[in-house]
């Protein structure tokens, strides 16, 4: 099957695979199978971009991946590992909650404190930092688990499962709670979410807090009632 990545990036193409994590890991290593989906220059939300991508992909089933500008990729098997994945869940991602609360405001942050919940319901792991090594390793729990939220650094999953379940990202969600929401849509469509071991560095710790995500959280919970 087809492998397609789809990235979007402020910058421009020859900047993003010159100066973004994710740019300079594909420039260092690049399967010849899979395809790059960029969105140079972009402006819109994660959302909007996504759902061309999806629309573009046409009939052909394909694996889609949906990635963060800032991913540093320090797995040569990346791609294989994520087939893998999609044999044992229709969408996976690299952290995520097995519980969901009402009001949850991040799949892993139980409260607008910010408390995290209970190791025993969280899983995955996400290296931290600017390069190789990681400044720091987030060992949520264990991998390989059936989850209810992920974390939407990086999603993947095949075409056909999303079309087929008319299953597409909410585009009022410009880039905070896209990855909750769709995470809600896929469980109401009986579609499973599953963590799995991809080592991957995320140069981005979130921007909890701010008034794009303080908006995000008030359409997310005017969506879904609590």
């Amino acid at each position: 099957m087809k492998i397609k990545l789809v990235v979007a990036t402020r910058a421009s193409e020859a900047d993003f695979y010159a100066t973004t994590a994710t740019g300079r890991s594909l420039s260092f290593y690049k399967p010849s199978f899979l395809e790059v989906c960029l969105f140079p220059n972009n402006a819109e939300g994660l959302p909007t971009v996504y759902n061309k991508a999806i629309r573009e992909t046409g009939a052909e089933p394909t694996i889609l991946i949906f990635a963060h500008d800032d991913l540093h990729i320090v797995d040569f098997y990346w791609c294989q590992r994520i087939t893998e994945g999609l044999n044992h869940f229709n969408v996976i991602g690299l952290a995520g909650n097995r519980r969901r609360v009402p009001r949850q405001p991040s799949w892993g942050f139980i409260d607008t404190n910010l408390t995290w919940d209970s190791k025993e319901n969280l899983s995955g792991v996400v290296g931290h930092g600017k390069g190789f090594p990681p400044r720091k390793m987030s060992i949520y729990g264990a991998i390989r688990q059936r989850v209810v939220l992920l974390d939407g650094l990086l999603l993947a999953t095949k075409s056909n499962t999303l079309i087929e379940n008319n299953l597409f990202f909410d585009e009022r969600f410009q880039f905070h709670f896209y990855d909750l929401d769709f995470c809600r849509q896929a469980e109401l469509k009986n579609i499973s979410c599953g963590t799995w071991d991809i080592s991957l560095i995320h140069e981005s710790g979130g921007n909890f807090g701010s008034e794009g995500w303080k908006t995000s959280y008030q359409q997310y919970l005017e969506k879904w009632g609590e």
